[in-house]
């Protein structure tokens, strides 16, 4: 959703309260593509504090599917959104930018809301997910998920370094 700011912007003090849903079936990053469960409303006041800058607060939330990290089962995780940020419209977009340190949200005194809803997941994104905290994961062999069971694949793992001193050992076993 972009909204233009130029009319906020002519009085300070000014507000305009904005709900907005994610749009898409899908959030995009660099990770990849995953699917929204749920998309609540995500309610957004911009207020134009004193010499054209805006203040611009909000919060909501999206539950995305997301990959367990070991299993790669889907698991649902909700993201809680604060969105708290100050926009200085004196500034040049690339100034903006600089100041933000993230791609800006704001061009031409324009409001890109799904800009801002994606820079806010992304900084909220988890390092790891986990469907359970015992999570078995997969078996690196045939990729079995072991979870659901244990699979007939070698699970000793030995240095490659040591095969000789582990063939000694299966000639002492034949005898």
């Amino acid at each position: 959703m972009l909204i233009d700011l130029s009319k906020i912007l002519t009085h300070e003090g000014m507000q305009q309260n904005v709900e907005m849903i994610p749009e898409g079936d899908k959030f995009s990053c660099k990770l990849g593509e995953f699917s929204y469960a749920e998309k609540f409303p995500v309610m957004l006041s911009i207020v134009h504090t004193n010499d054209q800058v805006l203040k611009i607060t909000g919060e909501g939330r999206v539950s995305i599917w997301i990959p367990c990290s070991r299993c790669l089962e889907p698991v649902l995780h909700t993201f809680s959104i604060q969105i708290e940020e100050e926009a200085d419209m004196k500034l040049t977009d690339q100034e903006r930018i600089e100041a933000l340190d993230e791609s800006s949200f704001i061009q031409d005194k324009v409001l890109d809301t799904e800009k801002l809803l994606h820079n806010e997941i992304l900084i909220r994104w988890p390092m790891r997910v986990l469907c359970k905290e015992d999570c078995k994961g997969i078996c690196s062999r045939c990729g079995a998920n072991l979870n659901q069971g244990s699979c007939d694949c070698d699970t000793a793992d030995l240095d490659p370094r040591m095969a000789v001193i582990s063939d000694i050992f299966k000639n002492f076993k034949e005898v």
